[in-house]
């Protein structure tokens, strides 16, 4: 392992960074009404004034609005060749270095009319790309902000591969390396110190929120974590073990694509109507219990209907995964995501993950995920690299800090079963020893009915989570502007409100709007008003 640069920025990195007084308002930004020319050369002169250790400026450049940034040097595979900036801002690229043998990736924009906000981006998957989509959209906003590589570039784990201080980068120390320095030069751009700090990300970005609220309780006064990956080692065991259980495209347990339909329509037969309406969204999964032999053939010819064996695979998948000991390692897949899971995960190939266990646990990229026991599976969550596994309960620092986490999850997500965000959830109430009334203080889940993993689905997925997940930029229908609103004037929401357009095309119109609830109420049709307005659904 690589030894750690002993420096005023490393002290910084394990103390925490410092966060703003709660209820100081955004102050003007010296730049509002400024001319371009102006701003251009305040940014020219940041990249030579930015002196922090262990930081190296690659350049400054002033980025009109509607400029489309391209990325030419960025792995392929992280699909981002560009992107279209909505502000007039200073881009800043740096490298970072973490240890003497690791180091990340950052970016700072830094908008010419800013709000006095900081916020950090987060990652996805196992990657190391910067979500620059989510940089622009925030920048768009107003905010300064961060993204950083995570300490690798691309997608694949092969950066992991005996090396240790990589994947602490990846695990939690790149976006807090981003915070302390994108806060750094965030002051010493505007002149004067952010009012308040937020963070955004889902998925692998989601875990990376609740990890900055576990671990580094000053970093950021509101999170929005989207679909986390909680419980990091377990849920790569648990993306895997589906191969386990349909065997390959050629074994007898393998359930064809086309007969997934068959069993997401009896799904929905047996579990759409617990909310009062069959509309083809299940607003509540828990509550469905899928017995899937009814599918079973009643002739050996059919080609429309489950075999004995396929139907024990549909029971195992939404059947939670447990250990050698019998304790629960992760929770079942929920019913109604497997239209979209059925080509990723039961596809009769390896996990798309599996470079996490050959890389990160085993260092081997030879391992085969067709092995996978439950031994390994216990080695895996023992050994826990830089306690990636996001799993501390006790929120307290992060709740004393006057933090607010805003947790959302699509009810149809196919990649990360949202019965994990309800099973967090519960273990910090009991941690806490807190009913949910009382973690409303400052925790507060919200179950998106119908959203796939992070977007998508047939649901009102729009919540303003992302650009295109944007309908409208009022707190009520924005969960980036409600958790300023809540940590700024104290509006902490009862419901977020999600809108679906007509083929998810705005220029269409809208399809209908719903207000998803916070866990653990569930949303309930009225039984007489218009379903596609929000008013004709109760949070019960």
């Amino acid at each position: 392992m690589g030894l750690v640069v002993l420096s005023t920025l490393a002290a910084v990195l394990f103390a925490g960074a410092s966060t703003s007084a709660p209820n100081s308002a955004p102050a003007p930004c010296k730049f509002s009404g400024v001319p371009a020319q102006s701003f251009n050369a305040s940014c020219a002169a940041l990249a030579k004034s930015i002196s922090i250790e262990n930081v190296t400026v690659n350049f400054a450049e002033y980025v009109p609005a509607g400029t489309t940034l391209t990325f030419p040097n960025v792995d392929p595979s992280c699909g981002r060749p560009s992107q279209v900036v909505p502000s007039d801002l200073c881009r800043v690229n740096m490298n970072v270095s973490t240890t003497n043998v690791s180091g990340i990736v950052l970016e700072s924009w830094l908008p010419k009319d800013w709000t006095g906000r900081f916020l950090s981006t987060g990652n996805g998957g196992l990657g190391g790309c910067i979500q620059v989509e989510d940089m622009a959209y925030t920048t768009g906003q107003g905010f300064a902000v961060v993204g950083a590589n995570n300490g690798h570039n691309g997608m694949s784990g092969k950066a992991f591969l005996n090396s240790p201080e990589v994947i602490a980068d990846f695990a939690y120390r790149s976006v807090h390396t981003g915070v302390v320095v994108g806060k750094q030069i965030t002051k010493q751009f505007y002149g004067t110190t952010h009012k308040k700090s937020y963070y955004l990300g889902c998925s692998t970005g989601g875990r990376e929120g609740f990890k900055s609220v576990q671990d580094f309780p000053h970093d950021f006064d509101g999170v929005v974590a989207g679909a986390p990956a909680l419980d990091f080692n377990n849920l790569n065991a648990w993306s895997n073990h589906f191969y386990l259980i349909t065997g390959t495209n050629t074994s007898a347990s393998f359930v064809p694509i086309p007969l997934w339909t068959k069993v997401h329509t009896e799904v929905l037969n047996q579990c759409d109507g617990f909310d009062g309406l069959k509309d083809g969204i299940i607003e509540d999964p828990s509550l469905c219990n899928f017995n899937a032999s009814v599918l079973l053939c009643a002739h050996t010819d059919s080609t429309d209907c489950l075999t004995s064996a396929q139907v024990n695979t549909v029971t195992k998948v939404f059947s939670g995964l447990y250990g050698q000991d019998g304790s629960l390692v992760y929770p079942r897949m929920q019913p109604g995501s497997e239209l979209s899971a059925a080509g990723f995960y039961y596809d009769g190939r390896p996990s798309p993950f599996t470079d996490w266990y050959a890389y990160a646990i085993f260092g081997n990229p030879n391992w085969d995920s067709a092995t996978m026991s439950l031994a390994d599976i216990a080695y895996a969550d023992k050994k826990n690299p830089s306690n990636v596994k996001t799993w501390k309960s006790d929120l307290s620092p992060f709740q004393a800090a006057g933090g607010k986490i805003l947790h959302y999850h699509g009810m149809q997500d196919p990649i990360i079963t949202s019965d994990n965000s309800a099973r967090y959830y519960d273990l910090v109430s009991k941690t806490m020893r807190k009913s949910p009334a009382q973690l409303d203080q400052f925790y507060r889940y919200f179950r998106v009915g119908g959203m796939g993993h992070c977007s998508g689905g047939p649901g009102a997925w729009k919540i303003g989570q992302t650009t295109v997940g944007t309908s409208a930029l009022t707190s009520q229908d924005n969960v980036l502007m409600r958790i300023v609103d809540w940590v700024e004037n104290g509006a902490a929401p009862e419901t977020i409100r999600g809108t679906k357009y007509v083929n998810d095309t705005a220029s269409l119109g809208v399809q209908f709007v719903r207000d998803h609830c916070r866990y653990p109420r569930r949303n309930v049709y009225d039984g007489k008003g218009d379903p596609t307005q929000a008013t004709s659904w109760n949070c019960k």
